[in-house]
């Protein structure tokens, strides 16, 4: 049964690699809650089949088409989602997904770069976008998105691992440095997701084996990140910052 958060209701809320997977679901479970949502991704046909989705159940939501790497992007996003929506309440910094696993060896100093960019200065620069606005107002939620690969070694690419080891950090240090100001800001961190993705690049057979390695048997749904967001944006999380959640079927422990 679907969470209700009746203080989520009317909130604008930007989630970023909201065009699909996690980022999507998270998308439509806040607009669900009444939210008002601004997904923003770089596939322009994958955010507007969101929108659609989102209005079609009742919701609102627009799209803001950018490259989260671009700070100047990401100031052109806050400036819509503020014309359109109002003052952002929540941010949803879910961008990412380059851990395609690369020995180190062949690792270029190209990809590395790529990857540190696209997991990790692309939350720092959206923190950077729409933080100043929340501590003027004295009150928001910033939601970060790591990974169990930032939380032990896996087989992703090392760059993947240190950039989201990286998230985790930024997640502490910000709500350690903002709390005073009245904005809370925690992390999720996912292990394995049944996304598009995995079930389209993953055989049935490789997803029962990783599922076998998690203490509940399962892979992890976009549903589970979502619904742990909303709660983390909501005021049943009021007195919790700079934690980072393990959404990992047992597998992460501390």
């Amino acid at each position: 049964m679907p969470s209700n958060y009746p203080d989520l209701h009317g909130r604008t809320v930007v989630v970023t690699g909201g065009s699909r997977g996690i980022g999507a679901r998270t998308a439509r479970a806040f607009a669900a809650q009444g939210s008002k949502v601004c997904v923003v991704g770089r596939d322009r046909e994958a955010l507007a089949s969101v929108v659609a989705a989102v209005t079609g159940e009742g919701g609102t939501a627009v799209a803001a088409v950018a490259d989260v790497t671009d700070a100047a992007a990401l100031a052109d996003v806050r400036e819509q989602a503020e014309s359109r929506l109002g003052p952002v309440d929540i941010l949803a910094a879910f961008a990412g997904g380059q851990g395609r696993p690369v020995p180190t060896t062949e690792l270029t100093e190209g990809r590395w770069r790529e990857v540190i960019d696209s997991e990790l200065t692309s939350a720092f620069l959206t923190v950077q976008a729409f933080l100043p606005g929340m501590l003027e107002r004295g009150h928001g939620s910033v939601i970060t998105m790591s990974s169990a690969a930032g939380r032990q070694p896996s087989e992703a690419n090392l760059a993947y691992g240190v950039a989201n080891a990286g998230l985790v950090m930024l997640t502490r240090h910000l709500a350690t440095e903002v709390g005073p100001r009245g904005v809370r800001v925690n992390c999720i961190a996912p292990s394995a997701v049944r996304t598009e993705k995995v079930e389209s690049r993953m055989p049935a057979e490789i997803q029962q084996r990783v599922a076998a390695v998690h203490p509940l048997r399962r892979l992890g749904t976009p549903e589970d990140v979502a619904e742990t967001a909303l709660f983390l944006a909501s005021d049943a999380a009021s007195y919790l910052t700079g934690l980072t959640i393990d959404v990992a079927g047992g597998r992460i422990t501390g």
